[in-house]
């Protein structure tokens, strides 16, 4: 089992909102961080959370939660810190041209900055999609923790600069009650990002639609023979153009077909990996081709390439691995190794002022 708790040397403890399965707790607590708890509505998320990281998943929908609830959650004597990755469809580029903003997800953030305002916490973290940075709910965000007097900063992070073997861009904002805070400078470089192979090909091969025996987490999906057909064809880093014209499908035959490059591809060994999306599972929805192997990858592999420990826990023993459930789990998580940058980023900014 992952280990659960690193040395702490300053006394820090954070509540994490929308927590999912832990991967921002993951990282935290990995930089020393007591996480007291997690706060997600979705009950799928509450064993793996509790099983990887010691700590309690806390089943609420963060707009009825009680700041009452959540100071009694704080240990006294440390440094309060509270985090969170609200859910991040209705602001994704996955939902550009559809009206979102009837998206009760909408005004998530508005929560948060509610908690905040009642909580006073010495320092928030959030982390989203860059695309919310374009929305006036970000900039209220903002303004109304500046107005709380704190210290706010945001950048849009790429996770290969943090060790993760991914093409992932996310928005990260911290603000400090104590003084000035901005996330902590990359620890790689274009020449040294991890890459596809160094994550996941020491894991044994497998068969479209097979289960290895030794993980039940590497599994893959199943391949229709069309689709066997076009995997066998295509190339690392290639698209479907590179196909015989009799394995196009007919939508990417048409004009309004051609812009969409970035379906049945195959990922390259020697790059991060394409963004892990929450259907990272089907060959048809990216570039989620094994690089060698004819398959899409497996979930499995979609975690570790969201830098989750290789031996990270996503089902109860005997529970059901259904794909589009765990598919989700994984794709709408924190990148472990992000949530580490950010852990780190609290640390040293809180040693300065310790108490």
């Amino acid at each position: 089992m992952p280990s659960v708790r690193a040395k702490r040397t300053t006394l820090i403890s954070a509540i994490d909102l929308f927590c999912g399965v832990g991967g921002l707790t993951r990282g935290l607590i990995d930089e020393g961080v007591n996480v007291a708890a997690g706060v997600d509505i979705d009950e799928a998320c509450k064993y793996p959370y509790e099983k990887n990281n010691g700590t309690t998943f806390w089943k609420k929908d963060v707009e009825t939660l009680k700041p009452s609830a959540v100071s009694k959650r704080y240990p006294q004597g440390h440094f309060r810190v509270l985090v969170g990755c609200a859910p991040c469809q209705p602001f994704s580029k996955y939902t550009q041209g559809q009206n979102t903003q009837s998206d009760s997800k909408w005004f998530l953030l508005r929560a948060f900055a509610r908690l905040v305002k009642q909580t006073k916490p010495d320092v928030v973290s959030m982390e989203n999609v860059p695309e919310l940075e374009r929305h006036s709910i970000f900039t209220e965000f903002a303004n109304a923790l500046k107005e709380l007097d704190y210290h706010v900063s945001y950048s849009v992070v790429f996770c290969p600069d943090y060790g993760v073997p991914q093409h992932r861009s996310r928005l990260v904002l911290f603000a400090s009650k104590l003084g000035s805070i901005e996330i902590v400078r990359p620890t790689y470089k274009p020449e040294n990002y991890r890459t596809v192979k160094e994550a996941i090909s020491h894991l044994p091969q497998l068969r479209a639609g097979k289960v290895n025996k030794d993980d039940p987490l590497h599994r893959c999906s199943s391949l229709s023979p069309l689709n066997l057909e076009r995997i066998q064809s295509s190339q690392p880093g290639g698209t479907w153009r590179d196909w015989p014209r009799e394995l196009v499908a007919d939508c990417h035959k048409a004009k309004t077909g051609k812009t969409y490059p970035s379906v049945y591809g195959r990922m390259e060994w020697n790059q991060p990996s394409p963004t892990i999306t929450t259907q990272f599972y089907g060959f048809g929805n990216g570039r989620f081709g094994h690089p060698t192997q004819s398959r899409a990858i497996s979930l499995r592999e979609g975690a570790i390439l969201q830098s989750f420990p290789e031996n990270y826990v996503f089902v109860e023993p005997d529970g059901d691995y259904t794909m589009k459930t765990i598919g989700k789990l994984i794709g709408n998580a924190v990148p472990v190794k992000l949530g580490r940058a950010v852990g780190r980023t609290i640390v040293q900014h809180l040693k300065k002022y310790e108490r």
